[in-house]
């Protein structure tokens, strides 16, 4: 079955309260002849109304509202170049949104990105009544039918998991579509455990079902669920559940390393493996401006698409969106041909790239004296960092990720740069590469900065990681690869936080070393323990999934509900970087801009009002999340 849209189902539950607003129109299909049972009685249009369930998956990555990163920039992972222009970065910055007008919900509604409670719910309802009648459909092949069942499974867990990460609240449950006389004033709102168990019931039964692969090997078949994508959700939201924002007060942290465990070993053995070897000729040559095969192997994954076939080179992607990013270099990249340069990573990011030998360079404890960031409190074991000459000697996927002053670049951009941020050397001679400077000379005064276009970097970097080496408009297949939404090293991650925490600390520690060791750098030592070791989990995962949307996530679930972002969100800093006369730089800090999106209310985003006011008044109970 093609996910193509063979038979547009009716609409489905735009919220859980007003589905009997919408419920008259369930009755009939689409062009009002033909009954839902009818329906489910052919096998076509049985297929078909599957693939209306997949329609409500979002392409992320890039694809935000005016070609945006969103949830990077919305983190302390980046500040947003474009955040001057009165879109979803520049109104969260200044604390501008409110239950009623949230944009990042209201002003992000492309390729499926926004408009979440209404998107997912309606999903939701589609998968449930798909999943009440596929036992009694007219299915030609058995097969075909289990395999459907499977994957309606795994679709309403992955659209409930959605929902749970940026409302962080119990969801009803909903194992069949309600009718129109269904008493709504007894719905009950179970805790944010019990909701994450559902979705894991979900899973496991997609995992039961034998006819559900665990790869997709065909491109026909391209973007469809498998029982890898069902292990994926389970780990990433028992690991959630156990996290301090939502286990209400409850342990949960050896449920925790069981299935995230579980995971990982399945995965493993059903063909899933770290991406470990550079498979491209452009990345053959990207040693000449990468300074490793470490972090070439580690920029080719991410600018690379997924292959369907039995065998692919990249076995690590699970689940990837369903187009390429387009032309990222222009929108957010490195501005050619005068567009935007959209994410620029902070220098909160960088910092937490530790050095060659291991040592972090901060201390990831306490990292700055300052609540500015303007101040590091250094690691004092590391011996090998230079504030003077800060970007040598890092992790390899610090090269692979960004851009900063002095990185090697590819001659094939053919672009004007502005003076202001950036030094565009030649090439040297007999080479085909350049070097690029990255400084803002002029001080920044406010969210803008003085005479800052979006083209320009607000900290001093611009994102490497989704570039492709030779990314310009001029060279074919440079386009942003498809955006992987689920990953093997994202799981061993969660496995790997997840074992600590339960206390099989040496477990944890050769999870994060499986990630480390395949970019070459050295292990953590065996002797780490308690709180240190945490955080050494935690700055892994910033490094490893950096800019690919974990860390706005990962930042909340760690707070307490009664926390908020302060220590990571409020203040950005960039690279005060200053030419010296002999052609030498110096390195200092600056504030890019203090965000008012930190407040604790900001730890979720918040049910539409109207819903919120409605559920509340059929059900007595307050659903709203805090602060709105």
């Amino acid at each position: 079955m093609k996910l193509t849209k063979l038979y547009r189902a009716a609409a489905g539950l735009l919220a859980l309260a007003t589905v009997s607003a919408c419920e008259s129109a369930l009755d009939m299909a689409p062009d009002g002849y033909v009954s839902i049972p009818q329906i489910f009685q052919d096998n076509e249009q049985t297929g078909a109304w599957l693939n209306t369930c997949y329609e409500y998956i979002p392409e992320m990555g890039i694809k935000f509202h005016y070609w945006s990163r969103g949830l990077v920039v919305w983190s302390d992972e980046a500040w947003d170049s474009d955040e001057g222009a009165g879109l979803m970065s520049g109104l969260l910055y200044k604390g501008q949104a409110s239950a009623d007008n949230h944009p990042i919900v209201n002003l992000s509604a492309n390729f499926g990105n926004g408009d979440y409670w209404n998107r997912y719910w309606a999903a939701i309802r589609k998968c449930a009544v798909f999943l009440s009648y596929i036992d009694g459909a007219n299915v030609t092949s058995q097969s075909d039918k289990m395999r459907w069942k499977a994957e309606a499974h795994v679709l309403r867990a992955y659209y409930y998991s959605e929902l749970l990460r940026w409302y962080g609240t119990g969801l009803p449950i909903v194992r069949e579509a309600y009718a129109l006389d269904t008493d709504f004033g007894k719905v009950v709102k179970p805790s944010f455990y019990e909701s994450v168990q559902f979705v894991i019931e979900d899973c496991n039964a997609a995992l039961a079902i034998s006819q559900l692969p665990w790869r997709i090997t065909t491109a026909a078949e391209a973007g469809r669920m498998t029982k890898a994508v069902a292990e994926a959700i389970r780990a990433r939201m028992i690991l959630y559940a156990a996290s301090p924002l939502y286990n209400d007060g409850q342990d949960h942290w050896d449920e925790a390393y069981r299935i995230t465990k579980e995971a990982v070993t399945n995965l493993k053995k059903n063909g899933y493996a770290l991406y470990d070897k550079v498979n491209y000729p452009e990345f053959k040559e990207a040693t000449a401006f990468l300074p490793n095969d470490g972090a070439a192997l580690y920029n080719e994954y991410f600018t690379s698409t997924m292959e369907y076939t039995a065998d692919p080179a990249d076995r690590e992607t699970i689940y990837q969106n369903k187009a390429d990013q387009g032309a990222v270099f222009q929108m957010d990249g490195i501005g050619i041909n005068g567009d935007k340069s959209g994410t620029n990573p902070s220098q909160e990011l960088v910092d937490c790239y530790e050095t060659v030998d291991g040592e972090p360079v901060l201390d990831l404890a306490n990292p700055y004296e300052d609540e500015m960031h303007l101040t590091p409190n250094y690691n004092p074991e590391n011996r090998t960092y230079d504030p003077q000459n800060p970007y040598e000697n890092r992790d390899p996927r610090f090269y692979a990720s960004i851009y900063y002053n002095g990185s090697k670049r590819h001659c094939y951009w053919k672009v004007t740069e502005d003076p202001k941020c950036i030094e565009n050397y030649p090439a040297e001679p007999g080479t085909r590469t350049r070097i690029i400077a990255t400084y803002p000379e002029e001080p920044f005064t406010g969210l803008m900065g003085a005479g800052q276009g979006s083209q320009r970097t607000r900290t001093g970097y611009y994102e490497r990681k989704f570039l492709h080496p030779y990314a310009a408009p001029t060279y074919p297949g440079s386009a942003g690869a498809n955006f992987k939404m689920f990953r093997l090293g994202e799981a061993i991650l969660n496995f790997a936080e997840a074992a600590a925490e339960a206390g099989h600390e040496d477990e944890a520690i050769a999870a994060v070393n499986e990630i480390r060791s395949r970019v070459g750098m050295p292990g953590l030592d065996a002797g780490l323990s308690g709180d240190e070791l945490m955080l050494r989990i935690r700055n892994e995962r910033r490094v490893e999934l950096a800019m690919e949307g974990f860390r706005y996530y990962d930042v909340r679930r760690w707070s307490l509900p009664s926390g908020d972002l302060s220590e990571t969100d409020r203040y950005l800093t960039a690279a005060r970087v200053t030419r010296n006369g002999d052609g030498t730089y110096s390195y200092a800090r600056q504030l890019v801009g203090e965000r008012m999106c930190y407040q604790n209310k900001f730890l979720w985003l918040p049910i539409p009002l109207n819903e919120a006011n409605l559920m509340t008044t059929l059900t007595g109970v307050n659903w709203q999340n805090p602060g709105w």
